[in-house]
């Protein structure tokens, strides 16, 4: 397998994070990769990121979003999905780029949706078309969870 780097910019392209992965799997338009969290822990009302927790990453050429299925750093249990709505990734063999549209999507185990920074997105300058395609990604993450569709298929439902 092979190391690729990420470049999580901003809306408006400015590089804000940068960090590294290893290719799991790809296709022409995603690419599944594995990296770890590597920052101080992050404790939500929603999940706790962990330093060390692995991320199971996809991201899209041709979608409005990012995919990370989160699993704890102990025990490798499913903490659930964190979506950031983006505009379509950036995808060479070497790095990977995403404009994050501060817009996100948190996804339980038990598949109930959180979608979180709503107030940030509405500040943000973006064209109306940019913005009603970031809301369909929205949608379409609904959709994918509602019916366990990749990457969603580890939705633990009525215990289940």
């Amino acid at each position: 397998m092979s190391e690729i780097t990420v470049f999580k910019r901003s809306h408006t392209g400015e590089n804000v994070l940068e960090y590294s992965g290893e290719v799991v799997e790809r296709d022409k338009t995603w690419v599944c990769l594995r990296a770890t969290f590597n920052h101080d822990d992050k404790v939500k009302d929603y999940v706790v990121f962990r330093r060390g927790d692995e991320f199971i990453e996809w991201f899209y050429a041709d979608r409005w979003y990012n995919v990370f299925e989160m699993h704890d750093v102990d025990d490798g249990h499913l903490k659930g999905w964190y979506c950031n709505i983006t505009r379509p990734a950036l995808i060479t063999d070497h790095w990977i780029k995403a404009d994050d549209l501060a817009l996100d999507v948190f996804v339980s185990p038990d598949g109930s949706i959180l979608v979180l920074d709503e107030g940030e997105f509405a500040e943000i300058v973006i064209s109306a078309e940019e913005r009603r395609l970031a809301l369909m990604a929205v949608e379409e993450i609904r959709r994918l969870v509602a019916k366990q569709e990749p990457p969603f298929g580890g939705v633990i439902r009525d215990g289940r």
